[in-house]
């Protein structure tokens, strides 16, 4: 995989709109409006990602993780506003909603063209890395079930984090790998901490939690997601020792954590590794076809191209743009963070 750095996100984004003919602006146009605000994201309302086979990956999430598919057939779309929204030419794919409790997951494949494979060396330091936390009531069953399916580890076994660790003293989680090798984790909180819902006890997996992402520098991912986008910090601490790096599989894992939420939805977890900083860049050339692929999906009244500039991230659609229909919203465009992450910033009219 080819290097990247934050610069050249936000570089890459301006040069693909100016390359469209977007340097004479209007008043009228989405790019000179919203400079001076945050955009506002309502809530986080899906996240997604890019998968080989769609009918293998629908089956794990459904048979594994107990998911349950939000129609009764994946939509196929195509067309001109689906390569502007996802910044691929000659794009084709199916899409399937699966939800968990009250939160959605989007699986895509894409037919034409197709990407490339997730890379098999990825390691928790590499900033795509992104994963979904599945909420489960009891991590030793959960952790039998993905052991009766054959899963992949990513930890070297469930980790209860420490009592010295105040903030995250007693939780319990496992990173695993889905079958087109991206990373999950399944997370038990203990009493007294996380939503209150998770402490249900009327099924074994109950939601996701969060998105987590690593990222190579908390203070730029902020200007991102908090002063751009109008998250908020829900809670911020720092991780290390023996059972992060188990957790992690990174040996000398120490990270600084910061979620963000918006008023519905999962949250958005930070993860910048103190050390290793042996983390890779995500590639410039990273599409939304590659297996490597998250999207996750925001909602807000006014998606603004030129504030996420501002802000330090970079365009992946030349603008808003009318979106297919069966996607759920009515317009909305790509962008990506500070690190390469992608966000589809939608407005549901």
């Amino acid at each position: 995989m080819r290097a990247r750095n934050r610069i050249g996100v936000a570089v890459a984004g301006v040069v693909a709109a100016l390359a469209l003919g977007l340097t004479a602006l209007d008043a009228g146009s989405s790019l000179a409006a919203g400079a001076d605000h945050p955009v506002g994201v309502a809530a986080v309302h899906t996240v997604g990602a890019t998968v080989a086979d769609l009918g293998r990956s629908t089956r794990f999430f459904v048979d594994v993780l107990g998911f349950t598919a939000a129609g009764d057939a994946p939509i196929e779309l195509s067309g001109r506003p689906f390569e502007l929204l996802h910044g691929l030419f000659g794009a084709r794919a199916r899409v399937m909603r699966l939800r968990l409790g009250r939160e959605a997951l989007e699986l895509t494949e894409y037919l034409a063209p197709r990407g490339r494979p997730y890379p098999v060396d990825t390691r928790g330091n590499d900033r795509w890395f992104q994963h979904i936390a599945i909420i489960t009531s009891d991590m030793a069953r959960a952790y039998a079930r993905l052991r009766e399916h054959g899963v992949t580890h990513a930890s070297t076994g469930p980790q209860r984090l420490p009592d010295w660790n105040v903030g995250a003293a007693g939780i319990q989680a496992f990173y695993f790998r889905d079958p087109d090798g991206h990373f999950l984790e399944v997370l038990q909180f203990p009493a007294g901490k996380g939503d209150p819902r998770w402490q249900a006890r009327d099924g074994l997996f109950l939601g996701i939690d969060h998105t987590a992402i690593t990222v190579g520098d908390t203070a730029a991912s902020l200007a991102f997601y908090r002063d751009g986008l109008g998250l908020k910090v829900a809670g911020q601490g720092e991780n290390h020792g023996e059972e992060q790096e188990h957790l992690n599989n990174v040996f000398g894992a120490r990270l600084r954590i910061t979620t963000l939420r918006a008023a519905e939805g999962p949250g958005i977890e930070l993860l910048e590794y103190l050390a290793p900083r042996t983390g890779r860049p995500t590639p410039l050339d990273l599409a939304a076809n590659d297996l490597a692929h998250w999207q996750t999906t925001l909602v807000a009244a006014d998606p603004s191209p030129l504030l996420v500039i501002q802000h330090g991230g970079g365009l992946v659609s030349p603008d808003v743009v009318k979106a297919s229909p069966g996607l759920g919203f009515a317009r909305g465009l790509t962008i990506r963070d500070p690190d390469g992450h992608a966000m589809r910033v939608v407005a549901m009219h």
